[in-house]
């Protein structure tokens, strides 16, 4: 039995990174699941201390990874549209992963600052810089968080 949640847990862990980089899919809560399983029904004893504290910190990545796109579009003079047009462009992109991802987000936050909002064209890329590099500064807390987590799981499950 807990060589099967060992390997549900590790599974959980794994798409919890995927997902960190994937949008749609949450990524650290289902990383949290994998220690959750862990501790629940995995062979090396976990305090629930641990447990819990990981749970807040996934809260509150899952939380930033939401604020932080819009933080950084405001920082750099973007408007709602090029959030939305970041957040469109990358699911545009994401037929030719990773690299559609990143080109389609700066582009869609172009495109609509442009179109949209009715800026002139270095504001428009500005704002799309910043709506960019607040998708890859949530991108990079999510997969950190996921990575560690990862490197729980393992060692819990082994």
């Amino acid at each position: 039995m807990s060589t099967t949640i060992a390997i549900i847990a590790i599974i959980a862990g794994i798409i919890g990174i995927i997902g960190s980089i994937v949008p749609g899919l949450p990524g650290p809560p289902l990383s949290w699941v994998g220690l959750l399983l862990l501790y629940l029904w995995g062979k090396e004893p976990m305090t629930t201390g641990f447990l819990l504290l990981w749970l807040a910190i996934t809260v509150v990545v899952t939380i930033i990874d939401y604020f932080v796109p819009v933080y950084f579009t405001k920082l750099t003079g973007g408007s709602k549209y090029a959030g939305w047009g970041a957040m469109i462009g990358l699911f545009a992109g994401l037929i030719i992963p990773p690299v559609g991802m990143i080109v389609g987000s700066l582009l869609g936050a172009f495109v609509a600052e442009f179109i949209f909002a009715k800026k002139d064209t270095f504001t428009s890329l500005k704002s799309s810089l910043g709506a960019f590099l607040g998708f890859i500064f949530g991108t990079g807390i999510k997969i950190a968080s996921s990575g560690v987590m990862m490197y729980y799981i393992v060692t819990y499950a082994f």
